[in-house]
């Protein structure tokens, strides 16, 4: 949500009406200053968002009705929760967030579009966005907690025999190819090195049929804005990076976004984008590590659910309470996958506050 990384979306190319994607941030003043904001795009699909609607807008194309352009809140390109709504934390912030919250339900009037979503909420957002007209959703992730483990090896001592057996084997595996394995700052990052890292991720993307819609531009300037805020976990021979897991931080939190490999190399996907993500939360005293979306892999290593939120307002009547009915057989089926995914915690013991902070096991409020 810092205007550095918006910006730089933007201004790098890596935001296009080709692609879907037309910024129109929100903007509230008062008295000629700025006191609140969200950021807008009008979009003529669904990419890059991680909330999934493909459903929602193929019954109001087979119903001759159009789904685009619609409204979205959030970040381009980022399953990460964060606020959406910024309105400071002053005894008025809740009024500022009622103001845009009425201002999004009157923009979508005016400029009849069909819906607005506001995507990975924070709770204090999610929860001014529970009564009528909006539709709250809510998702798993797999995220790590950091509950003050010394190093790695106090970590794996909380897991099962099985689980830690296992972890070290994969540990070895990526040990075995041979390869200078290390982490990087942004401000360590060298254009040759940069020029690597973006490469992986096009042939990554290029791979899976996906559009790489990051500019090489881009990662340049996320480099001179935020260098103590941009990482990367690298395999390398010699000054050649051959497989590589980019990262994001915060002052709590590691966001793990994308990888690469030139190599099929035993272990190192695991290595890159998870055991090293997790030294580093341990090491800089972080509180979480977010690996991105989906993935039940991850919970075998040390990844447990964790509830993300979603607001959806809907215009058209009939369709908004079929998508409420659909939602709401969407949470049951969660709540149930949520059980399921209980049974193969690492953990020996999950602890109280495991549960509360991943939304505990049966409950989706």
């Amino acid at each position: 949500m810092r205007h550095a990384f918006l910006s730089a979306l933007e201004q790098s190319g890596s935001l296009q009406r080709e692609l879907g994607w037309s910024p129109m941030p929100l903007l509230l003043h008062e008295g000629g200053k700025l006191i609140a904001a969200a950021p807008g795009y009008l979009k003529t699909n669904s990419h890059g968002e991680f909330v999934f609607d493909w459903s929602w807008a193929d019954a109001y194309r087979r119903n001759g009705l159009d789904y685009y352009p619609k409204l979205l809140i959030g970040v381009p390109y980022s399953p990460i929760t964060g606020p959406r709504l910024l309105v400071g934390n002053g005894a008025d912030a809740g009024a500022r967030r009622a103001r845009l919250v009425g201002a999004i339900e009157s923009l979508v009037s005016q400029l009849r579009l069909s819906s607005a979503h506001l995507n990975f909420l924070s709770e204090a957002d999610a929860a001014a966005l529970t009564h009528d007209p909006w539709l709250p959703r809510f998702d798993w992730q797999f995220h790590f907690h950091n509950r003050g483990y010394a190093d790695f090896e106090t970590l794996l001592g909380e897991f099962s025999h099985k689980k830690r057996k296992n972890i070290r084997q994969e540990r070895r595996y990526a040990q075995t190819c041979g390869l200078i394995i290390e982490w990087m700052d942004g401000d360590s990052m060298s254009e040759a090195i940069l020029d690597d890292l973006h490469a992986l991720y096009v042939e990554t993307f290029d791979r899976k049929g996906n559009t790489p819609a990051l500019t090489r531009e881009f990662f340049s300037m996320i480099r001179e804005r935020m260098p103590e805020n941009f990482h990367a976990a690298v395999a390398r021979r010699g000054d050649r990076i051959l497989a590589a897991a980019i990262y994001f931080s915060s002052s709590t939190t590691l966001y793990g976004r994308y990888w690469g490999a030139r190599e099929d190399l035993p272990g190192m996907h695991f290595e890159l984008c998870y055991y090293q993500a997790i030294e580093q939360v341990l090491r800089r005293g972080l509180k979480c590590c977010e690996p991105g979306a989906q993935g039940e892999h991850k919970i075998a290593r040390g990844f447990l659910p964790t509830r993300t939120h979603s607001a959806h307002l809907i215009a058209h009547p009939q369709f908004r309470q079929a998508i409420r009915h659909a939602i709401d057989d969407e949470a049951q089926a969660l709540r149930e996958y949520r059980e399921q995914l209980e049974a193969h915690s690492p953990f020996r013991q999950r602890t109280e506050a495991d549960r509360e902070h991943t939304g505990g096991a049966f409950s989706n409020r």
